[in-house]
């Protein structure tokens, strides 16, 4: 049983010029998860679910900094007063970014580590990653190189290494965030075995359709507190509507009802030719010849983990030397090195690209537009942080920021890029509803203005609430184009 008494604590923090700040996380939570229970937590980003499972796994008080107060209690025992190490042999987590979890480069070796790291058998473990291969349907990830894979597919791997472990306590902090629709059905597969095996399941998640018959309690937090307990049979019957006044994500996967059949004709064009990459394994990369797309729209890149989604991505904004394609925008030829000049991308891991000491510096690092006055970038600044909720953040150090903080940090500095092509990379990864729909408000805004934008994106929802054209890869190929009738005037109307 895992029991909050009266839990408070505060994350210790310095802003912009070195002054200690003490930032929220939870407040007087009261809470008591019975062993066997899967457990939900939601909220707005920031509001204190991330928090909860640290205190769960022992990395607050023993990693993160601040001041605690209250009990937390696993069986009776203070996690606090706990070592760390002592904890792990009950506790597994799966971290919202799977890179800073990971100690091998081998993915073999990593789905091992943890259980070598507490002394298991060999031939223990082997048998372990053979069966949590095959039910996981993951085989082909075997034996590959970490830093080749999607970040998908690393979550995958997060996943495995506590398949093998088999604690009794799980803590998963937004698994899904960079899985595609299919393997969020095999995480879910996974988390009905554990759930069967009797395990203590706290999930941390805005993506919610697929926990909807597993979870027994689901939690909605703000500001570091619990405002809504729902029993398993209220979150069956929560409707859209209900959850768009929770400010929560629904409870089912909306359908994308796209059209094979691009209606709109226009002159204005982006052209990728001869745009072939492939990494060190000679398997694995993409092939596209030849590929027409609008400018000035908002593009959706689907397809499965490991399709070549951010792959693609990398090589349109130059980032990939090999590639010797070229882009064509408004007539003129973009090489690699012409396109770094011309695109601006958030990475699908923020962490890669936040560099300065404060939110209003990181936003303002972006702004290469040499017209602007350092008063006119402040203003702007302003302006954008104020769009998408945090004026309050523009003092704070990026990296005391949450993971959906730091997401819109890394898009409120895009949005203030001058360069006339963006590219998003997994944007929605960590935003609940509300700030999604700002971020799809700001995308439209930008499209209005000129951009073309590119969306890697598995999250539906933002792709109806913004996306004009969608591209799905398979296997490093452009397979299916079209445009998304959801953003159709017809389509509005007949909705």
């Amino acid at each position: 049983m895992i029991e909050f008494k009266n839990v408070t604590f505060t994350y210790s923090s310095v802003n912009a010029d070195g002054t200690p700040v003490q930032q929220n996380g939870i407040s007087r939570l009261d809470l008591t998860i019975q062993d066997g229970e899967f457990i939900v937590l939601t909220g707005r980003s920031g509001c204190g679910k991330t928090t909860v499972t640290r205190l769960i796994n022992g990395l607050i008080p023993h990693y993160y900094n601040g001041t605690l107060s209250g009990e937390v209690l696993i069986n009776g025992r203070s996690i606090p007063d706990t070592p760390i190490f002592e904890t792990a042999k009950i506790v597994g987590s799966v971290f919202q970014n799977p890179r800073s979890q990971f100690f091998n480069v081998n993915t073999t070796d990593e789905i091992a580590f943890a259980a070598e790291n507490q002394c298991r058998m060999p031939l223990e473990i082997k048998e372990a990653i053979t069966k949590t291969a095959a039910s996981m349907q993951i085989e082909k990830l075997l034996d590959r190189n970490i830093f080749e894979l999607s970040g998908g597919e690393k979550q995958i791997i997060a996943c495995a290494g506590i398949h093998v472990l088999s604690p009794d306590i799980i803590v998963l902090d937004e698994p899904s965030s960079n899985l595609d629709n299919e393997a969020i059905e095999k995480l879910k597969a996974v988390l009905t075995d554990w759930k069967a095996l009797g395990k203590t399941i706290v999930i941390a998640e805005h993506r919610l359709y697929f926990l909807r018959d597993l979870a027994d309690r689901m939690l909605i937090l703000q500001d570091g507190g619990i405002i809504k307990k729902l029993s398993a049979d209220e979150i069956k019957s929560l409707s859209i509507a209900d959850t768009e006044k929770m400010g929560i994500r629904p409870l089912t996967l909306p359908e994308i009802p796209y059209s094979e059949n691009c209606s709109e004709r226009q002159s204005n064009l982006l052209i990728l030719e001869n745009f072939c990459f492939t990494y060190k394994d000679g398997k694995h990369g993409i092939h596209i010849p030849k590929l027409e797309l609008p400018a000035n729209r908002i593009i959706a890149l689907i397809g499965r983990n490991g399709a070549g989604k951010s792959t693609l991505a990398r090589n349109i904004c130059g980032l990939e030397r090999k590639c010797k394609g070229t882009l064509t925008l408004n007539g003129k030829k973009l090489k690699a090195r012409d396109r770094l000049h011309h695109c601006y991308m958030i990475m699908q891991d923020v962490n890669h690209q936040l560099f300065t000491e404060s939110v209003r510096d990181e936003v303002m690092l972006s702004m290469t537009d040499n017209s602007m006055t350092d008063e006119l970038k402040l203003q702007r600044t302003a302006e954008i942080l104020a769009q998408i909720d945090l004026t309050e953040y523009a003092d704070t150090h990026p990296m005391a920021l949450s993971g959906g903080q730091k997401q819109r940090t890394a898009i409120a500095s895009g949005i203030a890029s001058s360069k006339p092509i963006l590219i998003f990379d997994e944007p929605t990864s960590g935003l609940d509803f509300v700030h999604m729909k700002q971020v799809a408000e700001q995308l439209k805004k930008l499209r209005d203005m000129g951009k073309t934008i590119f969306v890697v994106t598995h999250d539906n929802e933002f792709i109806l609430a913004c996306c004009d054209h969608i591209v799905r890869l398979e296997n490093g190929s452009a397979v299916f184009i079209s445009q998304n009738p959801a953003e159709t005037e017809d389509y509005q109307k007949s909705t």
